[in-house]
């Protein structure tokens, strides 16, 4: 009787020991599959993933900087050529770009600055409160938005105006020392 206790008693260890290799293998098996699935993730994923930035833009945002440069090319330049209505874009993206004025499109149409009291419009038509409400030329400015889409969508620019951030009408002086760039239509360009 006492052999059979102890070979039951040996067959309790050896079950013992079965159920820890058991659960060390599995663990090691379940280890071995989640570095197979990291490496699966990282590896074959991530490289094909191009991360969400907070700053991406959304159609909503996309229609509303449309917007905006529509009315600034209508305003600024509406009856100027085709070239005229893109120079005038290209200065509103070089803005744009820069690290002087805001990186929105609307925020740096619409910006405004004092100087000695006084409010400083940097395209005159937003200090024009009868600008927003006169109806547009249909014409003209379907025309404006046209340029708008080729400037902000597909990145049309005029080779000449790489560095133009600033311009004013031909029939004015605003006595600026700033470096001419060149005149197209009734505006004159500077950097």
């Amino acid at each position: 009787m006492t052999e059979i206790t102890l070979d039951r008693e040996q067959a309790q260890v050896d079950m013992t020991a079965i159920v820890k290799v058991t659960k060390v293998l599995l663990m090691v098996l379940a280890l071995t599959f989640s570095v197979f699935m990291l490496k699966w993730i990282v590896v074959d994923k991530l490289d094909k993933y191009t991360p969400t930035e907070s700053s991406q833009i959304t159609t909503a945002m996309r229609e509303r900087q449309l917007g905006c440069l529509s009315k600034n090319i209508y305003y600024e330049a509406g009856n100027e050529s085709f070239e005229g209505k893109v120079a005038v874009a290209q200065v509103t993206m070089n803005r744009v770009n820069s690290k002087q004025f805001p990186d929105d499109i609307c925020k740096t149409i619409y910006q405004r600055n004092i100087f000695y009291e006084k409010v400083i419009c940097q395209f005159s038509w937003t200090c024009d409160r009868d600008s927003g409400s006169r109806p547009p030329n249909n014409a003209n400015y379907r025309e404006s938005e046209e340029v708008a889409k080729k400037v902000l969508l597909e990145e049309f620019r005029l080779p000449g105006l790489k560095e133009a951030m600033y311009y004013h009408a031909d029939y004015i002086n605003p006595g600026w020392k700033r470096e001419k760039i060149t005149k197209i239509g009734h505006h004159i360009f500077y950097k």
